[in-house]
């Protein structure tokens, strides 16, 4: 295909992409299945790439997420996202009405109602019909500037359609569809992973992850619902008008009400009280406002929210229905969760007999016993959730077995640690329990793509294709880290894989070869120990000489930091225990790992790496490595920012090994801040509080140069 054939064909395909997404969201009315859709986006991708004169930023294969971001900047709103007072009952609803009315006077109002979608609120501004920036509402005046993951959203339009306005904000709500929330629960499940709770959380943890890639695989959907700073205020004279006009520039409205009475907008709830179930994402109630704008800026505003505009709020679904069993749940992250098992009961137009217990704290909290009557809730939660026991002085419920939360893995009977919130007299402080064997059978898949990664041993050929096509494949196991070291006993097995040719298995074993003599260091990381990250690992592959040293260790030798003399003659240690660097780990963390470190499933593991030729002394052995000095030592740093010449993850274990702790938010305790290339709100807070800030110079000037990157 010559040049001038591939721009247009190019071109055709962005339009009838387009002109899909449109007919999709906007009207309701698809033009081509999924699979047709995904079909196009794909050949359009390939002619793009082979033609990349042709690229063009508004391009539908640009939803597909770029490279990982490094943080979200915090932006200020052209005009703030104010709140809305909710009601909860009818009389709420007329007294506002009535207020409205009085407000007017003789000026009758008409309202508009939509339903609330249970979201996250979203700012769009289009700048001369495009897309340029999207924050999050932050605390109204200034938000998060998520452009990057929103740009992933099929349903929000890179350009306008039509002649909007040269400036356009449009206000709405980012959710993720019913079908779709159930789609990825599945699929976790299937992978051994924790449900997510709920799509309005989903949504929101999704829009502020660093990887768009990972944001546009959610399929979140927008529904526009307001207005911010608009450049022309007279095209339009009510709320109606605006959503007639954002429908004609291609941005998706929802289904609306209009009403002139207070007994005409109780209908319209009640109604779509009624047919909740049936709607394709959660809500949560519905929202009323005063059609004409005028009439709007005549009723006017507190200082939080509008007086024209009020939420009418759906109680919360409630079921009652007895407690059968308790299983316990081991995630990716080892993070055990008691899940109900229940006699089956309808809620919210669905039969369930599962919900969530959340964890052990609650469950002590709410005194639950197997055989109890719980209520259950399912306002706005596609997963159902107990709420209480509803028969708290049933008649011999003292005889009722309690829920005991595991003191091992249910799936690999390894040691559970819990963690110091949990075992507060508080049960509301407990956060989580979880398998610390890094070999769970719940966990493994995870841990083997973490393994490999570039930052631990760094296996060139093995990423997460790879690794899932590999364990899919009967006759070549792939499930514990020793396995990846015995690849090479399966060459031809792997040839035979569909797109592993001969050079792609050969450069794959030799990046496994390569990674036998990463060392101790590197292969402590990978594992993915509980509270061993890259910075810890190499700290103990400090002062430790290799695998033997660290497993002899006892667990105060595995302390946060070099002991004085005094300290370490009362641990029974001679004064050569303070000329020993730190090793990164703290009071409740050091008993972790050592826990950790002389389990049998821990003993397995090195053992089944040394058999396969794994090297485990440490490359990073400092002898006679005393008290670290420097400008840093002891205090308490922040970074932020960019830098040209290294990572802020080798910043990071720089910073560490001179003496500093190095954290993540600025506060009241922060000794230093290192500011790099456009630093944002960590830098704005730190001066607000007076913490001394450095800039790249300074930091040399002070600290001299970093070592070079051994990674």
């Amino acid at each position: 295909m010559n040049p001038e054939e591939a721009q247009k064909t190019i071109e055709d395909l962005r339009t009838e992409l387009r002109a899909a997404d449109r007919a999709y969201y906007v009207d309701a009315a698809p033009l081509m299945s999924d699979r047709a859709y995904d079909e196009t986006l794909t050949r359009l991708a390939e002619l793009e790439r082979a033609h990349p004169q042709f690229d063009s930023d508004d391009s539908p294969t640009k939803r597909v997420g770029g490279e990982p971001i490094d943080r979200f900047e915090t932006v200020p709103h052209a005009r703030p996202m104010l709140s809305i007072d909710n009601t909860y009952n009818e009389q709420g609803v007329r007294d506002w009405c009535a207020r409205c009315k009085k407000a007017l006077g003789d000026d009758d109002p008409t309202f508009v109602l939509d339903v609330k979608i249970d979201g996250v609120a979203l700012s769009l501004r289009y700048e001369h019909g495009t897309l340029v920036r999207a924050l999050t509402r932050g605390d109204g005046q200034r938000g998060d500037d998520i452009t990057a993951n929103v740009r992933t959203i099929r349903a929000v339009p890179l350009t306008l359609q039509g002649q909007a306005p040269d400036v356009l904000e449009v206000r709405g709500e980012a959710f993720i569809p019913n079908d779709e929330f159930r789609r990825i629960n599945k699929e976790r499940e299937a992978a051994g992973d924790e449900l997510f709770m709920n799509p309005r959380n989903t949504a929101a943890g999704t829009l502020k992850m660093l990887d768009s890639s990972v944001v546009a695989s959610r399929r979140l959907g927008f529904i526009a619902h307001g207005r911010g700073e608009v450049s022309d205020q007279s095209f339009v004279a009510s709320h109606t008008e605006w959503l007639d006009a954002l429908r004609s520039f291609g941005v998706p409205i929802g289904e609306t009400v209009t009403c002139a009475t207070a007994d005409g907008i109780v209908e319209t709830i009640d109604a779509w009280r009624a047919k909740a179930a049936e709607l394709p994402y959660m809500i949560d109630g519905v929202v009323v406002r005063v059609n004409d704008f005028a009439q709007q800026e005549r009723i006017g505003y507190t200082s939080k929210s509008p007086r024209w505009c009020i939420a009418f709020k759906y109680p919360a679904e409630r079921a009652v229905t007895t407690l059968i069993d308790v299983e316990h749940q081991v995630g990716k992250t080892g993070k055990i969760t008691p899940r109900a098992i229940m006699e089956p009961v309808l809620v919210a137009g669905t039969t369930v007999q599962h919900a969530t217990l959340h964890n052990y704290g609650q469950v002590r909290k709410r005194g639950v016993r197997i055989g109890d009557a719980v209520i259950i809730e399912k306002a706005g939660e596609i997963i159902p959730q107990v709420i209480e026991v509803a028969d708290p002085d049933a008649k011999d419920r003292s005889k009722r077995p309690t829920v005991q939360p595991p003191n091992v893995c249910p799936v690999c009977a390894s040691p559970v640690e819990i963690e110091p919130e949990e075992a507060h007299d508080d049960p509301l402080l407990e956060t989580a329990r979880r398998c610390i064997n890094p070999e769970c059978p719940a966990q493994m898949r995870e841990k083997l793509v973490w393994f490999c990664g570039r930052k631990q041993m760094d296996i060139d050929g093995l990423g997460e294709k790879s690794i899932d096509q590999i364990r899919g494949t009967e006759g070549i196991p792939l499930e514990h880290f020793a396995d990846i070291f015995r690849l090479h006993e399966h060459r031809d097995a792997l040839l035979a894989l569909d797109r592993m040719g001969e050079k792609k298995v050969d450069n794959m074993l030799e990046g496994i070869e390569r990674a036998k003599s990463r060392g101790l260091a590197r292969v402590l990381a990978g594992m993915g120990v509980r509270h061993v990250g890259d910075v810890t690992a190499r700290a103990l592959a400090r002062r430790f000489r290799d695998l033997d040293e660290l497993m002899n260790a006892s667990e105060p030798e595995l302390r946060p930091k070099t002991l004085n003399k005094t300290d370490a003659l009362a641990l029974g240690f001679s004064g050569e225990m303070t000329d020993r660097p730190t090793t990164g780990l703290g009071k409740d963390t050091a008993p972790v790992v050592h826990a950790y470190l002389h389990s049998d499933a821990a003993k397995a593991t090195f053992g089944a790496l040394r058999d396969a030729g794994v090297d485990l002394s440490s490359k990073d052995f400092q002898e006679d490595a005393g008290e670290v000095e420097s400008a840093v030592s002891g205090k308490t740093v922040v970074i932020t920012g960019s830098f040209d010449a290294y990572t802020r993850d080798e910043l990071t274990e720089w910073l560490t090994s001179l003496g500093a702790k190095v954290t993540g938010s600025v506060s009241k305790n922060t000794d230093l801040l290192i500011a790099g290339e456009k630093a944002g709100s960590k830098l704005s807070k730190a001066r607000e509080l007076g913490v001394e800030v450095w800039d790249d110079a300074a930091m040399l000037d002070a600290l001299g140069e970093p070592p070079a990157s051994n990674g």
